[in-house]
């Protein structure tokens, strides 16, 4: 079995020439590419060994959570050279490029929420992820106009750029489908004076949604309904939908979408913010079973034709997947400043497979094959919306702004 991943690594090597790590064994074997290695793979026992190679990345996130697997330094190399594999260009015998496929190919794929199991993924605690995701309580990729902002800014910015690209008006009724921890509704009343109804199947959600809209004196003016997106009722003005898309693989696209049609004006405005990538891609199994079950990103040509099949026509599309690192590098500080509490709350194998989760999602968007989409269409032809982008562009500092409320989607 070294000797497979012994190819391997000479494959990681060829694919990126500057490659520098160290494999260790549980026997005090193993071996070094380069002089300096950036970080160093550690099988602590064959089973570790046994299992990444007969199950790929379900084997090594399984080894990993129950310390199996051991990698110090700069975990992200080690994916990036898993990606770069795939792509070079090099003779290698057919065995090998059935390992590397069976190892690599799910890894690159959704690192997103569960939308069928939603409680398994938003009903561990409001706790945690006031701790994972700061006082704005926001889980999708933000908005950054500098590298100086701070993560409440970049939040506030992609709030902010949501509402522009939806060109919100005062007394204007929107619906917010997978509206999570009611983030938007709260920022777009408090800075666009709409109206607004939410849409959630997490309970722990919709009740602290509706104890800070209340809060906040904003209880005239949203509601939050427990109900599951293809069935929101009412008619609106607008409709968003924040990191919910993703949650509900191939098959749902066209209900999702014909939902959206279904309680959209004539000529009023749909955005979608959701993962997706290009062409479609199988499930990762260890995201699956053990981080957000039941999730899956659709392919953009899928939700293009079903938004075109419900008279939804696209006027603006855009891709922020650059975004996304550098939202998850601040989960990853709040989540490592907060280590000795989350340990109070979780135990260790909790602990080790969400931090694991984190640090795929970053790479799978920096190297892999996850893209991060806006989309944004009206209902029949609607001749009125900005013909130029320059209302989109915001400063640079930050948005500045009442402030990010909480908000929940991928």
């Amino acid at each position: 079995m070294k000797d497979v991943i012994r190819q391997l690594a000479e494959a990681m090597s060829a694919a990126s020439p500057d490659a520098q790590f160290e494999v260790r064994y549980w026997d005090g074997t193993g071996f070094s590419i380069g002089t300096e290695p950036e970080f160093i793979l550690h099988f602590k026992n064959e089973r570790a060994l046994s299992r990444v190679l007969s199950d790929a990345f379900m084997g090594f996130g399984e080894s990993y959570m129950l310390g199996d697997i051991e990698v110090e330094g700069d975990i992200k190399k080690l994916f990036y050279l898993g990606f770069a594999i795939d792509f070079a260009e090099r003779p290698m015998s057919l065995m090998l490029r059935l390992k590397l496929a069976f190892h690599f190919l799910r890894a690159r794929n959704t690192i997103a929420r569960s939308r069928e199991n939603i409680s398994f993924s938003y009903d561990i605690g409001n706790d945690f992820y006031e701790i994972l995701l700061g006082k704005g309580m926001i889980y999708t990729c933000a908005y950054f106009t500098s590298p100086d902002n701070t993560l409440d800014e970049a939040q506030n910015n992609k709030l902010e750029l949501v509402c522009r690209k939806l060109c919100l008006k005062p007394g204007e009724h929107i619906a917010d489908l997978g509206c999570g921890w009611g983030g938007f509704l709260m920022y777009a009343a408090e800075n666009y004076g709409i109206t607004g109804v939410g849409f959630t199947i997490s309970a722990e959600q919709r009740d602290y949604a509706v104890r800070k809209i209340a809060e906040r004196g904003l209880s005239d003016k949203i509601e939050i309904r427990l109900k599951d997106a293809r069935e929101a009722d009412g008619l609106y003005d607008k409709v968003a939908s924040i990191g919910m898309v993703e949650h509900m693989g191939n098959a749902q696209i066209a209900p999702v979408f014909e939902r959206i049609a279904h309680i959209l004006k004539p000529q009023g405005l749909a955005f979608v913010h959701t993962i997706g990538n290009e062409i479609p891609r199988p499930i990762d199994p260890w995201i699956d079973k053990y981080i957000f079950p039941g999730t899956q990103a659709s392919p953009l040509t899928t939700m293009v034709e079903a938004a075109g099949k419900n008279d939804l026509y696209m006027i603006d599309l855009e891709n922020i997947r650059l975004h996304y690192p550098p939202t998850v590098k601040y989960w990853l500080a709040n989540f490592d400043a907060n280590i000795d509490r989350i340990r109070e709350m979780y135990d260790d194998t909790f602990v080790r497979s969400f931090r694991l989760y984190l640090e795929v999602a970053s790479s799978s968007f920096s190297w892999g094959d996850n893209r991060l989409y806006h989309l944004l269409m009206t209902k029949g032809l609607n001749n009125d919306v900005p013909m130029t982008r320059e209302h989109l562009v915001l400063p640079k500092s930050g948005t500045s702004t009442a402030g990010a409320a909480p908000e929940g989607g991928a």
